[in-house]
């Protein structure tokens, strides 16, 4: 059974740093580009940030630039996200999703991905 699994969140305050981690089971990530979304309460889901199997290619929202990394670990079958100078409005439920495709083409298209996770709750507040 393919899944994907999202850890590391928590509570933070604002200026500080969280690692989320996107670990797949059932089938290898090599060829999967996978993104980070995000879903505050009473706001649809949007794109964080994506990356190509290869890690060639690293797509952000403007709202994230600067602060979070994307990278992946192959050999761990898993993918990462380093959130930096966190601010009150990064709270939200996350989500790692896959790409059987390898695009990341952008940060916005939810439809290019076929595997989810269940989400993992990040808090940032004092």
């Amino acid at each position: 059974q393919l899944q994907l699994v999202e850890s590391g969140g928590g509570l933070v305050q604002p200026g500080g740093s969280l690692r989320l981690s996107c670990a797949a089971s059932g089938f290898a990530l090599d060829y999967y580009a996978i993104g980070w979304f995000r879903q505050a309460p009473g706001k649809e889901r949007e794109g964080v940030s994506c990356i190509r199997s290869s890690g060639s290619r690293m797509n952000y929202a403007d709202s994230v630039k600067g602060r979070f990394t994307i990278s992946r670990d192959n050999a761990k079958n898993t993918v990462y996200l380093q959130m930096n100078s966190l601010k009150p409005e990064d709270t939200a439920v996350y989500y790692c999703a896959a790409d059987r495709w390898n695009r990341c083409r952008s940060v916005t298209n939810e439809a290019e991905y076929d595997y989810w996770g269940p989400g993992t709750q990040v808090t940032v507040s004092s």
